[in-house]
């Protein structure tokens, strides 16, 4: 008796401190909330920065499950411009998890069709279609079947686009806004507004192909991007003299060890895909040498393969790479802001 009275009272006392503690959690999570909805990652002047170009790396991983990787996604800001580079699982979701607000949003650069490059773009429509009230659709901008693309999301978006006008109404999710304009295009410059130049070219990624690298400009700042390539001369000649060379790498060496315990477990299939990937990547080692070719000022490398579950693991990643080229290197995080100051040539490094 008396040890159920014990147990009567345990649980009296803990309902109290239950109620106890939920006000003061719903009112410290609504403070959090109230917080975090007002932020604005990209408002001028906000973090100090000046005006440059700015490029926030929003998904940094590949198709390898990684939890701290989003996949590929990159965002650049130059002056009032705001561009998407790629969209794959994740990385948008992020953004708007840090105070990126997206109804800014001018346009989606696309570097390839791979799935991890684009399947997760959905989020970067409705954000940038309910943060601007847009009536107009989303340009999406990239190499043939981009088109294609386009009008594959505006068809399975199509009932969700009506849902939301239908429940919002017109002032917030007008008509329109909730779908992209596609537009295949070749090499050469895919962009030119606001001071900020895009030039597309193409890369070495067989069997896929078209595939893109982009070299950005604005105000005597430039940034290139690699996209997914092997290693490819094209990338060297497009970053001549560039800032920044931001280049996708893959470590051959540490890809063998998944390819050994996948074999082990009996994985035959899943195995022969990581032999695959080997040639249509670039190792980290091979990225350093385009760098010291194209004498860059900055070497970041991104599309980490496979996945460094502990910086403990980026010397291993890098091999010989700091040997190849003396300017910097960095491995991108998600969440690593790059910002070149116009009329500098400084690289600027914060994370969000």
């Amino acid at each position: 008796m008396r040890r159920l009275g014990i147990i009567i009272a345990g649980l009296a006392l803990a309902a109290g401190l239950w109620w106890f503690r939920a006000p003061l959690g719903e009112a410290a999570y609504i403070a959090l909330a109230q917080q975090r909805a007002g932020r604005n990652a990209l408002a001028p002047n906000s973090d100090g920065r000046s005006d440059g170009l700015t490029l926030i790396f929003c998904g940094t991983g590949t198709p390898l499950p990684d939890p701290e990787r989003a996949e590929s996604c990159l965002l650049v800001q130059a002056g009032t411009s705001l561009l998407l580079i790629d969209g794959g699982d994740g990385g948008v979701r992020k953004l708007a998890g840090w105070g990126v607000p997206l109804g800014g949003l001018d346009g989606v650069l696309i570097t390839h069709l791979h799935s991890d490059h684009v399947e997760g773009l959905g989020p970067a429509l409705l954000m940038r279609w309910t943060g601007s009230a847009a009536r107009t659709p989303l340009p999406l901008i990239g190499p043939a079947g981009t088109a294609r693309l386009a009008a594959g999301y505006n068809e399975m978006l199509h009932a969700d686009a009506g849902y939301r006008t239908a429940h919002h109404g017109e002032a917030i999710t007008p008509t329109g806004g909730g779908q992209f304009a596609g537009r295949d295009v070749g090499p050469g410059v895919v962009w030119n507004a606001g001071g900020l130049m895009v030039t597309a070219f193409a890369v070495d990624h067989a069997p896929i192909a078209p595939a893109f690298g982009y070299r950005l400009t604005y105000k005597g700042r430039t940034a290139v991007i690699s996209g997914d390539t092997a290693a490819s001369p094209a990338v060297a000649a497009a970053a001549k003299g560039a800032d920044l060379l931001v280049h996708e790498a893959l470590q051959p060496r540490l890809v063998a060890g998944i390819t050994r315990g996948l074999a082990a477990a009996g994985q035959a299939r899943t195995a022969q895909i990581t032999r695959d990937i080997l040639n249509y990547h670039t190792t980290p080692e091979q990225a350093a040498d385009i760098a010291a070719q194209a004498k860059v000022g900055m070497l970041v490398l991104t599309h980490i393969a496979p996945p460094l579950p502990s910086r403990l693991l980026h010397a291993a990643f890098l091999g010989d790479a700091g040997a190849r080229f003396a300017g910097p290197i960095r491995i991108a995080h998600d969440g690593l802001v790059l910002h070149l100051p116009a009329g500098s040539a400084a690289v600027e490094a914060d994370a969000l």
